[in-house]
């Protein structure tokens, strides 16, 4: 089993809740494995929809190039999850990795992810080096504003 995933102190961490459907649920009584992988991938697209511009969405997308997943608790029909994602500090020319963790309700960690993307133009689907200013606007913590 790998080490369980934390995000780095101070990055920013996008968050969302998963409730399991009825067709999510496997014949062993529990989330199916597939499930986890499928809402890993909700949460990469709703974290870049959520921190990146319309132009970059119109300009950019995200190929996978590989996941990596670690299944520790089952997460049970009528349980709730609750899903972390973060990214790595610095991209690898296209290539920048994306950490996930799926918890259950009692913060037990049901599934984890590491996924590897790859940046492209959407205009000719070339692999193309992931801007800094790109990498920062998901590293940064999101603004709060006070009262």
């Amino acid at each position: 089993m790998s080490r369980l995933f934390e995000p780095p102190e101070g990055q920013q961490v996008f968050t969302r809740a998963f409730a399991p459907g009825p067709s999510d649920i496997d014949d062993n009584g529990h989330v199916n494995n597939v499930v986890y992988l499928s809402w890993a991938q909700d949460m990469a697209i709703a974290h870049w929809a959520a921190r990146q511009s319309a132009e970059d969405q119109a300009r950019w997308a995200w190929i996978c190039l590989r996941h990596e997943v670690d299944y520790r608790r089952a997460l049970l029909p009528g349980e709730t999850a609750t899903g972390r994602t973060w990214v790595a500090r610095e991209a690898e020319g296209p290539r920048f990795d994306r950490y996930v963790r799926i918890d259950g309700p009692d913060g037990a960690m049901c599934a984890q992810v590491r996924t590897t993307w790859c940046l492209i133009e959407r205009e000719g689907g070339r692999p193309r080096r992931v801007p800094p200013e790109m990498v920062t606007r998901f590293i940064d913590p999101v603004p709060t504003t006070g009262d």
